[in-house]
């Protein structure tokens, strides 16, 4: 969809040109290319803004990427395709990570890195330079590929300008005493350089023996009179107290805030902080669409099927005589700081299917005058504090030209290192934008860490696991607990207070815990009867799972017949799993009298697993013999999530073994049956007394196990061990038709069917909710929605029976009703209440019938 850009008539260098005298000589578009603002830095007083950079004005973002996209076929034809393809391109942060991103996707044929001013524990400097101008100036190389940097082909120097040549000189110094080549090219939008400097650059090549070649959009030279610095920093100051500030907008409430969930293609970095290569451009080129919808859906804006031939066609959009003269909605999307890239993709794609004004920008460190005129480069600033704990401390960080600028609505796309309580602060970012547009929408691209081999001295780093009773209920053999101990911490809040947070975007659901339910006598005596009824069921399908593993986990290491007793390591994603890897060891040791070890580990949807309890398990035990272990499968999103964490680790096998997979979700099962298994009737009181897991940034260090609570002071209440000596006592009786449920399971097709999503995409449709992760299908996800979210309705099969007694009794005591349907593949599914905030339900927190 080609959309065309308006001409500014007043050039936006006329305010600082009127003032300082300062002015732009040479090529005819340099005015269309650039601004001029006025920058607090002692060093330098004026800023060239562009117009085609996407940092400090918002622009198309198809106008920002074919402008860089554009530099990188050039260099390709001027390189040719043999050395482009041994060529590495190397972009600078903050500014120009995007720009140098869209040159070596121009180039098609090679690596691309950026520099970094984040430092990343574990990955080794490759180099380093610092940019003399900047109020920030020290850069990093932190490549994941050591050798990188390493080849003889050309390098590729991406910056946004090429002022004075200094930061470029300063890299190609540190690279070329460590990696010497004989060619490198310089892209640049705007080639700026004083004639004196492109005299330093010649001498420069001449001296080290190499070509330099320069490709750029424009040329040309700024002209500076006497004493510029100082009469800048005086306007500075002059205008600094009383300019700047946001224009003032209608009495309104603030924007609405939501999360969107990308689902973001596995093992494709968020940046070039460590390397990002073709093939990671193809994936993500082939991803982004469908992500671009999920933003559009989010939005609630008209999008448009593209075909092949670039014709669209818009669906759901307004038909009719008032259709045409009604405007299009504006949207930005906003990158945050030396995440450029990512946010220019989606910007892309959305821009590409959705029927709206797309604009992109992003967030900078650099602090620069706002003042509203139209001659001058910056007319709004927002300002709010840093939020990805940034090495050289806290500080103020900007939005420029975002506020005031008309927007429907702001996408703001972070990293999930930046997904922190300050983002989600009364004076954070989101709160900014939701002062100045109706709909903020916060997309966050998973923080991509490079994969470091253990090594004995950083494994002895990671302490051991914590074990009962001095760490949950459970005996010390039993499992061994990969978490740290949050105990202390205040990490409860109340039901309501979670969901409208969570829903609203303001907070993950795994930075904080609901408030243990406390059951009644009627809910407590109804558990108990329920495990009389169902134990000697959950016993057969742990026998069945239990024999299916260690039956099939020595193959994966080509061991048929050679080990007698086969040890897989069982894995439990905590908390749901424990109590079943715990039951599977037991069965183990009952039927085999094998020692099965057993861990415990946190797996966070939209976040992955815990990587360094991984860590902790690969320096420990053979990745091959892992098993990871649940309780059961609901639509499968722990199963995907599971697989795309682990990709990132050697020798792992992303199958989950569970107790029941109703979903279709697994191969490896105890039963494809959704009956109740008394252990989601309950919180920490069956499983240990230790709470979900935490993932929190001011918590979780990035060397640190994720957290939990151990619960100490509800041992009263607590049945875990009554729960597993209950099924354990039924091992016996069940043996035999485990032995023969077992051969039969091994000789059939268990291949997933994922009949369970697609159930659920069709609910989440027909019920109107257009969110699965809103759809809880089993009854232990049901049990889960009505023990610790806000239930909107139950939607119970027909004719089912005893499994829903404790169902049907929660929905009962949290006032949600209790909808019987047909041709359910579940026996029941809970629906979260969709778009909730603590006014769509009553004064006592129950959920609002709906007409």
């Amino acid at each position: 969809m080609t959309r065309k850009e308006n001409v500014d008539v007043v050039w936006s260098g006329t305010w600082v040109a009127e003032r300082l005298g300062v002015g732009l000589r040479g090529d005819e578009q340099l005015p269309a290319l650039l601004g001029l603002a006025l920058r607090r830095n002692p060093k330098r007083a004026h800023l060239l803004v562009s117009n085609v950079l996407g940092k400090h004005v918002p622009q198309a973002p198809s106008v920002v990427y074919d402008a860089g996209h554009g530099l990188g076929e050039r260099v390709r034809k001027l390189l040719g395709d043999e050395e482009a393809a041994r060529a590495v391109v190397l972009g600078y942060a903050e500014t120009a990570t995007g720009l140098g991103h869209s040159v070596a996707d121009g180039i098609a044929l090679a690596p691309y890195l950026h520099s970094t001013r984040r430092p990343v524990e574990g990955v080794e400097r490759a180099g380093g330079f610092e940019e003399s101008h900047s109020h920030a100036t020290s850069h990093l190389l932190l490549p994941e590929d050591p050798d990188l940097l390493a080849g003889e082909g050309p390098l590729i120097l991406v910056d946004d300008e090429f002022s004075t040549g200094n930061t470029v000189l300063n890299t190609i110094r540190d690279l070329h005493e460590r990696y010497p080549r004989d060619r490198y090219v310089i892209v640049a939008l705007v080639d700026m350089r004083a004639e004196q400097d492109r005299a330093r650059l010649e001498s420069f090549a001449t001296e080290i023996g190499a070509r330099v070649d320069l490709v750029s959009l424009a040329s040309g030279t700024v002209s500076l009179p006497e004493g510029v610095l100082e009469k800048g920093q005086a306007l500075v100051a002059q205008y600094e107290a009383r300019t700047g500030e946001a224009p003032k907008t209608p009495e309104r409430p603030a924007g609405r805030m939501r999360r969107v969930e990308l689902e973001w293609p596995e093992g494709v970095p968020d940046g070039g902080r460590h390397g990002f290569t073709p093939e990671h451009r193809d994936r993500l080129d082939a991803e982004a669409p469908a992500m671009a919808r999920r933003i559009a859906r989010a939005l609630d804006l008209p999008t448009a099927t593209v075909t092949g031939d670039g014709a669209a066609t818009v669906t759901g959009a307004a038909t009719g005589d008032g259709a045409a003269a009604r405007p299009r909605p504006r949207v930005l999307v906003l990158g945050f700081e030396e995440l450029m890239y990512a946010p220019l993709r989606l910007g892309t794609a959305l821009e590409r299917i959705a029927d709206a004004e797309v604009r992109y920008s992003t967030t900078t460190r650099s602090p620069v005058l706002a003042v509203d005129d139209p001659g001058y480069a910056i007319r709004t600033r927002l300002v709010f504090p840093a939020h990805d704990d940034p090495a050289d401390g806290p500080g103020e960080r900007y939005a420029y030209n975002v506020a005031g600028g008309g927007f429907d609505a702001v996408v703001a796309v972070v990293d999930s290192v930046a997904d922190t309580p300050r983002l989600h602060a009364p004076d954070g970012l989101l709160a900014q934008l939701a002062g100045h547009t109706p709909h903020v929408v916060l997309a966050v691209v998973p923080s991509y860490t490079p994969h470091t081999p253990y090594t004995p001295g950083r494994a002895s780093m990671l302490p051991e696991p914590l074990r009962g009773p001095a760490f949950s209920s459970y005996a010390a053999d039993e499992v061994g607990w990969l978490l740290q101990d949050l105990s202390d911490a205040e990490l409860e809040a109340p039901t309501e207070e979670r969901e409208e947070a969570i829903q609203s975007g303001g907070a993950h659901y795994a930075e904080s815990l609901p408030v243990e339910y406390q059951p009644s006598a009627e809910y407590q005596q109804l558990f108990k009867a329920a495990l009389d009824t169902s134990a000697a069921r959950i016993a057969r399908a742990v026998g069945t799972v239990t024999e299916t593993v260690l039956a099939e986990v020595p193959l994966r290491r080509g061991r048929r017949g050679t080990d007698p007793h086969p040890r897989p390591v069982l894995v439990s994603l905590a908390r749901a799993g424990t109590p079943v890897g715990v039951l599977m060891r037991r069965w183990a040791q009952h039927r085999h009298g094998i020692d099965l070890p057993h861990y415990a580990v946190s797996i966070v949807r939209g976040r992955g697993i815990d990587a360094n309890a991984l860590r902790w398990l690969q320096q420990h035990h053979d990745p091959a013999d892992v098993v990871f272990v649940d309780g059961w499968t609901g639509k499968g999103a722990i199963t995907r999530e599971l697989a795309a964490a682990v990709a990132e680790f050697e020798g792992f096998d992303p199958e989950i073994a569970v107790l029941a997979d109703p979903g279709g979700c697994v191969r490896t099962y105890g039963t494809r049956e959704d009956f109740l298994i008394p252990s989601a009737c309950l919180n920490s009181t069956v499983s240990g007394l230790i709470s979900r897991t935490v993932l929190r940034s001011d918590l979780v260090g990035p060397d640190d196990f994720h957290g939990a609570k151990f619960y100490r002071e509800l041992a009263d209440a607590d049945v875990s061990n009554h729960f597993l000596d209950s099924v354990a006592a039924r091992f016996d009786e069940v043996a035999v038709a485990v032995d023969a449920e077992v051969k039969e399971l091994l000789a059939a097709d268990r291949a997933p069917t994922w009949e369970g999503w697609a159930a659920v995409e069709r609910i989440s449709e027909e019920y109107g909710i257009h969110d699965v992760n809103l759809v809880k299908p089993g009854v232990g996800e049901t049990t889960r929605v009505l023990l610790r979210r806000v239930p909107w309705k139950i939607l119970a099969k027909r004719g089912a029976g005893a499994d829903l007694d404790h169902v049907r009794l929660l929905a009962e005591h949290r006032g949600v009703p209790v909808e019987e349907v047909d041709e359910l593949p579940y026996t029941c599914v809970g629906l979260i209440h969709p778009q909730y905030t603590r006014g769509a339900t009553g004064a006592d927190g129950r959920a609002v019938t709906t007409p």
